[in-house]
C-alpha cells in the first residue's frame, strides 16, 4: 500500500508537527514588539513623574498656606495685643492703686525703672487714687534703674502729697528691691520675708588656665592701657582689681545714703556695722532693725491702712508678642554677658 499522506493538506488546527519548532519570526516583527515596550514604559515613567510632580506640588502649597496662617497669627498677636499697657481694671471710685515689682530689676524686663515709673505716673495722676502699694518680690539688679526708681518715688510724693506710698515685700525684697522700697512713706513684709541684702557685686569667670590647658592663644588687641581689665581670659591684675573695688565701694555708698534718706530715723540703728554689710534679714528681724515698719499683706494695707479694699492693678503689662519673643531667645546674648561677667555692678 501506498502512504500518500504526504500528498494531504495539512489541517492547521489538528497539526501539531510545528508546535516545538515554530518558525522563526522576521526581523521587522521584533522591532515593533520592542517599540511597542519602549512607548509602554514612557508612558508608565511620564504617569509616574507626573504624580511625582503633582505630590510636590501639593506640598508646596501646604507650607504655603501654612506659612500664611502662620503669619497672619502672628500679625494678629504683633498688632493687635496690648504693648506695655497697664492692667489697670475699670473703676470709677476710689481704690487703692497696685504696682508689682516681680523679678530681676533691669532694662529690658518687667521690672525695668521704665515700666514701673509710667505705671507710678499713671497710678498718681488717677484722680482716685488714695494711696499706692508697690508689691514687691525681687532679688534686685541694677543701681541704675533701681536708683531712677527710687528718684521717680521722692518725686512724684512731692507733686502729690495727699498720695502716700507703701512697699509690701513678700517673698524677697533684697538689694536693689530694697533700695526702691526705702523710698516709700512706709514699708510692710511678711515675718518671713527676706529683706536687706544692702551691698554691691559683680561677679565674673576666669578662664585663664583652661585657655592653657587647650593650648588656646588669647590674642586681644586694644587701645587703652586698661581697656580689657573686666577679660576673662586674661589674669587679673591688682591695680585693675584695686580700682574695680573702688567702683564698688562707690556704688555702695550711695546705696547707704539713699536707704539713711528714705528710711531716716525709723532705722534703729543707722551705724551697726552689719546693717550695710550685704547680709539679709527675716521680715521679723528687719522689723527690730528697722529696716521695715510693720508687718503685713497688700490686702492688710489697702484695707487697715489706705482705708480703700478695690484694687487697681496699674502693672505695664508685656504683650503677648514680647514674651513670645522672649521664650524663643531673643536675650540669650544678654544673659550670656551676664554669665560670663560682662555686665556691671549689681546692687545684691
Amino acid at each position: 500500500m501506498t502512504d500518500n499522506s504526504g500528498d494531504r493538506p495539512r489541517d492547521p488546527w489538528t497539526d501539531n508537527s510545528n508546535v516545538d519548532n515554530p518558525p522563526p519570526r522576521s526581523k521587522d516583527s521584533s522591532m515593533t514588539d520592542n517599540n511597542v515596550d519602549s512607548k509602554t514604559w514612557k508612558l508608565l515613567e511620564k504617569a509616574v513623574l507626573a504624580s511625582v510632580s503633582e505630590q510636590r506640588r501639593a506640598r508646596r502649597w501646604g507650607i504655603f498656606f501654612k506659612t500664611l496662617t502662620f503669619a497672619y497669627l502672628l500679625g494678629m498677636l504683633f498688632f493687635f495685643s496690648p504693648f506695655g499697657e497697664s492692667k489697670k481694671s475699670m473703676s470709677s471710685g476710689a481704690h487703692t492703686a497696685l504696682i508689682e515689682v516681680r523679678g530681676m530689676i533691669a532694662d529690658q524686663e518687667s521690672a525695668s525703672a521704665d515700666n514701673i515709673v509710667s505705671a507710678l505716673r499713671k497710678a498718681f495722676e488717677d484722680k482716685n487714687t488714695k494711696g499706692i502699694v508697690l508689691r514687691i518680690n525681687s532679688p534686685g539688679g541694677s543701681p541704675v534703674q533701681s536708683g531712677y526708681i527710687y528718684d521717680e518715688i521722692r518725686r512724684l510724693r512731692v507733686l502729690h502729697p495727699d498720695v502716700k506710698v507703701y512697699a509690701v515685700i513678700s517673698d524677697l525684697g533684697a538689694s536693689g528691691a530694697y533700695y526702691i522700697a526705702s523710698a516709700a512713706d512706709e514699708i510692710y513684709a511678711d515675718k518671713s520675708s527676706l529683706v536687706g541684702s544692702i551691698g554691691v557685686t559683680a561677679a565674673g569667670f576666669g578662664f585663664v588656665g583652661s585657655m592653657e590647658m587647650l593650648g588656646v592663644d588669647r590674642r586681644l588687641y586694644t587701645s587703652g592701657e586698661h581697656k580689657a581689665f573686666l577679660d576673662p581670659f586674661q589674669p587679673q591684675n591688682a591695680e585693675e582689681t584695686a580700682f574695680w573695688q573702688t567702683v564698688l565701694q562707690t556704688t555702695h555708698k550711695q546705696f547707704i545714703a539713699s536707704v539713711k534718706q528714705g528710711r531716716g530715723d525709723r532705722l534703729k540703728d543707722a551705724e551697726h556695722p552689719e546693717l550695710f554689710s550685704g547680709l539679709i534679714w527675716s521680715g521679723e528681724q528687719a522689723l527690730e532693725l528697722g529696716l521695715i515698719d510693720a508687718l503685713g499683706n497688700s490686702s492688710f494695707v489697702a484695707r487697715e491702712v489706705i482705708g480703700q479694699t478695690e484694687i487697681v492693678d496699674f502693672t505695664l503689662e508685656e504683650s503677648p508678642f514680647d514674651r513670645f519673643t522672649k521664650k524663643f531667645g531673643a536675650s540669650v546674648a544678654e544673659r550670656l554677658a551676664i554669665w560670663m561677667g560682662f555686665n556691671g555692678p549689681q546692687l545684691r
